[in-house]
């Protein structure tokens, strides 16, 4: 009988290596099939909760977040998308790329969790930013992102213009911050186990492996 785990995955929709987590994650999970299986959330967290609703270019935010030089920026990209490539996963962000509010789909995240699509919505928003480089706080965008992963648009399109969920999703960011999770993506396993990073399957499955024998002989 395959070992339950819970998993909590916090993340932002605007973060490269949480996608790259998250199919690190699901590649590890595929493969323990039949040993180790689990419940994922996602829950919420802001790299940029200031960000106006314009955005701003890519290559500007990181000089100015970071302090990269745009060679640096280059590299650092070109190895992201080679690291999501290899999952499986297309990433076409240039220096031109903008960076954008990402508190709506959150929300709207949460609101997918009570309808148990969360995944579903979650890796469409991922695909709508990095691979089609839309603007994810537009509310076009996410109607469309709610459409595709098999929601209502009627009842997205009342959260967006209310502010529903909106308390939910602050008080989650904040209970995960006294947590001490000060970056992402971080998962968290059986509110124990802190897994941080976008860890290839390999170190996913290793750690899955071992917390999976240590609550079989607890």
């Amino acid at each position: 009988m395959a070992e339950h785990l819970r998993i909590d995955f916090v993340s932002d929709i605007a973060c490269p290596w949480c996608i790259i987590g998250l199919k690190g994650l699901q590649t590890a999970l595929e493969r323990l099939d039949g040993k180790v299986s689990a419940d994922i959330r996602f829950r919420p967290f802001e790299l940029n909760p200031d960000m106006g609703a314009e955005g701003q270019n890519l290559g500007e935010h990181i000089t100015q977040k970071y302090g990269s030089t745009p060679e640096q920026s280059a590299a650092s990209r070109t190895m992201i998308q080679d690291r999501a490539a290899a999952l499986g996963f297309t990433i076409t962000m240039s220096q031109d790329s903008r960076v954008y509010n990402t508190f709506d789909a959150h929300r709207l995240l949460h609101w997918a969790g009570q309808e148990d699509r969360q995944v579903d919505l979650k890796l469409v928003l991922f695909r709508a930013y990095f691979t089609g480089g839309r603007n994810v706080s537009d509310h076009a965008v996410l109607l469309d992102a709610v459409e595709q992963a098999g929601l209502g648009k009627k009842q997205a399109l009342n959260i967006l213009e209310s502010d529903m969920f909106d308390a939910a999703v602050r008080d989650e960011e904040a209970l995960w911050r006294s947590r001490g999770i000060d970056g992402v993506p971080a998962i968290v396993v059986n509110e124990k186990y802190l897994i941080s990073g976008g860890q290839p399957p390999e170190a996913f499955e290793q750690a899955l492996r071992q917390i999976a024998t240590e609550n079989r002989i607890a």
